[in-house]
Order: C-alpha cells, then structure tokens, then sequence
C-alpha cells in the first residue's frame, strides 16, 4: 500500500457520477413507466432518453460502490478501526438515517399530493438505498482490509499487483460480477436499487475499489495504456445491446460491458482530471449534501412544471435545473451555514487541504 496521494480525478469522477445521477432521475420523470416506481411522470414521454440512459446504466451505481471502496482503502492507512467506523458512522450512517426519517418522506408527500392520494408518513430509504448498504460493506470487509493493509510487501501484495496490472483482469473482475448475476439471476441486472443483487454486486465492486486503490501504481499506469481498448471494447458492447438484443442481451454480457466503461472512465479521468481547482474543491464538498436533497426539488419541480404548456423538452431542461438549483440553494444558504446541520447531509467544514484529499473526496455520493 502506497503513500498517500491526492488523487483529484476520484474526486472528478464522483462529482460527475453525481450529476449524471440527478441527470437521469429527471429523465425518469419522462418516461412511460415513472409512476411504476413512484416517480411524478409526464404524460408526454422523451422515449428516445432510455438509450443514453440505458448505456450509463450498466456502471453508473457500480462506479459509485467502487469508489467508495477507493475512499475506504485511502481511509485506513491513517486511521484505526475504531475510528474508521467512526468516521464513517457520521458521514454516512447518521445521512442515510436523517435522509430516511426527513428527506424521503418529503418528496413522498410531494407525490402523494400530486396523485391525490391520502397522505402517509412511512419510512424509507428510496434514493438513499445505497447508503446503508455502503456502511454494511465498511463493517462487514473490515477484517479483510485491515488484514490486507498489514500485508503490504509480502507475496500476497505482489501478486494482487501483478494481477491488477494486467490488462485482462477486466475479465476477472468481469467474471466475478457474472457469476453473482447467474447466481441471483435478477429479473433486471439494472435493477440495483433494494435487491440482493444490489447489495451483492454493490460489495464486489466495493472490494475492487479497494483493491486497486490498494495494489497503486501498477493498477493506474495499466488503465493509462489500455484505456482506449476499454473504451472500444465498451462501446462495442453496447452497441451489441442495442442493435442485436434490442437493450436486452443475456445476462452474461452486462457485467463485462460494466467493468470495460469503468476501466476506460477510470483510465480517462486519470490521464485528465488528476488536477485540482476552484471547481472541484466546491462541488467535492457540494455533491454528497446536494444529492441527498435533490429528490425533494425534483418532485417539486416536475409537479409544478408538467402542467405549464411548453415543449416537452424545455421541460426536461427545467426540471432538471429545479432539481439542481433548489438543492444548490438549500446547501448554500442553510447547510454550510446553520450549525450542526450539515452532520446530517454529510457535509463539514474543512480545509483547503482537506477539501482536495481523496479521504474526503472518495465518500460515497
């Protein structure tokens, strides 16, 4: 396990994961089955966004799960595990429960008026689902990590580098995610969102964040090289999905379509992100808090500008900035500025330094 580092490209690639996410929560609001999963829908539908969304599909949660891994392995080479847990009992477990007790509740609400349904309070812990299940992967890998993090520079750490530098353990990690697809053989393999296929592929990814977090340079510099082979091989794969199995290939396919776009985003956003700036040091701080919130101006926005006569996609347009921008503001004026609040949306104030660190920078989104 290498020295320290900062590592601005993780924190890039969270941040953009993030966006992609409030990105694709809006264009559920305009498709054909939002309502199926509580989502406010337009009766006018954008079909045609399935397609982007169905590509990012595939690694967009996975790459989240992975970099938390990462953040966990960068976490443990200056902390023991009693304050690991504590560390991580603050910035996840205690959101993941102020966001199941307040926030999701809210845009329930928000939906139960729009449906005129009758109006209920019940816990849930809808977009935050991956919350408690990143604090059950910290708790139940800890013996692994910390086990791993004592044998830097024996055989064992050898051959992890060896294998992690080698430009076929895509395939491995591919094949690992393939075995727990057949395994639980989910009715979708996008479906991550509470299903044990969720959790399980959501801890895999987990331990490969780790582990290349853990194994270093050699990981890096191997994606560096092959990056556009994994960016090919990735495309490819989805251009099979789509125009020979109509979005629906055999379950067998997606797991290396994931692990190729992870690899090549990984690879990419080493080779031009690993830098630091106003931006970054913003939105790393922004992004947890602004996420956790998004859900609430979403819902908002959409049942207020639904019913306005404009283009239909002006109005994705501005359901997605009502989403962002309400969020932003919430964070702005209340969250960074009320004491003690920003502990329960995974935000504290920090450094200059703290803020570019990839500790802080790798936390889930």
């Amino acid at each position: 396990m290498e020295t320290t580092e900062r590592r601005y490209d993780i924190d890039w690639l969270r941040v953009i994961a993030i966006g992609l996410l409030l990105i694709y929560h809006a264009a559920i609001v305009f498709q054909p089955w939002g309502i199926l999963i509580r989502f406010i829908q337009s009766n006018e539908s954008l079909e045609w966004l399935w397609i982007p969304m169905s590509m990012m599909n595939v690694w967009r949660i996975p790459l989240l799960f992975l970099v938390s891994g990462m953040g966990v392995c960068f976490a443990i080479r200056k902390r023991s595990w009693k304050q690991l847990i504590g560390e991580r009992s603050r910035r996840i477990l205690l959101p993941f429960v102020a966001g199941v007790a307040l926030v999701v509740p809210l845009h329930e609400l928000i939906w139960q008026n729009h449906y005129s349904q009758p109006f209920s309070y019940a816990l849930s812990r809808g977009h935050l689902w991956f919350l408690g299940n990143i604090f059950a992967y910290v708790i139940l890998l800890l013996p692994l990590f910390y086990y791993l993090k004592v044998k830097v520079n024996t055989n064992l750490y050898q051959r992890l580098t060896r294998l992690m530098s080698h430009p076929f353990s895509v395939l491995l990690l591919g094949g690992l995610l393939v075995a727990e697809t057949l395994w639980v053989s989910p009715e979708s393999y996008e479906m991550y969102a509470l299903t044990w296929h969720g959790f399980y592929l959501g801890i895999l990814a987990f331990a490969f964040g780790f582990v290349m977090a853990y194994v270093g340079n050699g990981f890096w510099k191997s994606i560096l090289k092959w990056r556009w082979l994994y960016a090919g091989f990735a495309c490819c794969l989805f251009m099979l999905r789509l125009l020979v199995f109509d979005l629906f290939p055999p379950k067998y396919l997606y797991p290396f379509e994931t692990m190729t776009w992870i690899y090549a985003v990984l690879g990419f956003g080493y080779k031009y992100l690993n830098q630091p700036g106003k931006w970054l040091s913003y939105l790393s701080k922004a992004a947890y808090p602004v996420y956790i919130l998004h859900m609430i101006f979403l819902y908002a926005g959409a049942a207020f500008i639904l019913p306005i006569n404009l283009p239909v996609e002006l109005k994705f347009v501005l359901v997605t900035l009502c989403s962002l921008l309400g969020s932003v503001l919430v964070y702005e004026l209340l969250i960074k500025r009320v004491k003690y609040l920003g502990l329960f949306f995974g935000y504290t104030p920090a450094s200059a330094k703290e803020n570019h660190s990839v500790e802080a920078s790798a936390l889930p989104a």
